[in-house]
């Protein structure tokens, strides 16, 4: 009865784990895309902060509806290897995302930045300012982060 019991456990897990591979970095297109530096306001009492952001959307390009996808979003300096910051967002619904369906507009950002006592506009021209990048990454069920997208961040302001 245990062994029979332990069967129909492994079964129903097994089942859950996101349906047959699928290889996103050639059926997930990123489509949509706008980059840029949020302003997330004054901080440490008159230092005005930005960071980088993106917004997307996914569409399914597979034959199969994807239940379980989700996107980590890793942002660097340009040239540099150490992160800047990263966001995870899970994509879908219980409905999933069905070929040729294109998921609503995902927004990401770094919790770090730049910080200065200038104006924002003015942050953005500094000598010291680095360009970043974003590395979008997905993930569909139990199978591995791949590497999908990446993309400059523009050196302009978005709205909150």
């Amino acid at each position: 009865m245990r062994a029979n019991i332990l069967v129909l456990a492994l079964a129903l897990a097994a089942s859950g784990c996101g349906g047959p591979a699928v290889d996103l970095t050639q059926t997930l297109k990123v489509v949509d895309v706008s980059t840029g530096w949020r302003d997330e306001g004054v901080i440490e009492g008159d230092k005005n902060k930005l960071v980088p952001t993106a917004q997307f959307k996914l569409q399914n390009n597979s034959d199969q509806t994807l239940k379980v996808l989700q996107v980590n979003a890793v942002f660097r300096r340009l040239n540099e290897a150490q992160e800047l910051g990263a966001q995870f967002k899970p994509v879908t619904s219980a409905d999933g995302l069905a070929p040729g369906q294109t998921s609503p507009p995902i927004v990401v950002k770094s919790n770090f930045g730049y910080k200065g006592t200038e104006p924002r506009a003015v942050i953005l021209q500094n000598s010291h300012f680095v360009d970043a990048k974003v590395e979008i990454f997905a993930k569909y069920g139990s199978q591995q982060w791949k590497r999908i997208a990446e993309y400059p961040i523009e050196r302009k302001l978005t709205e909150r």
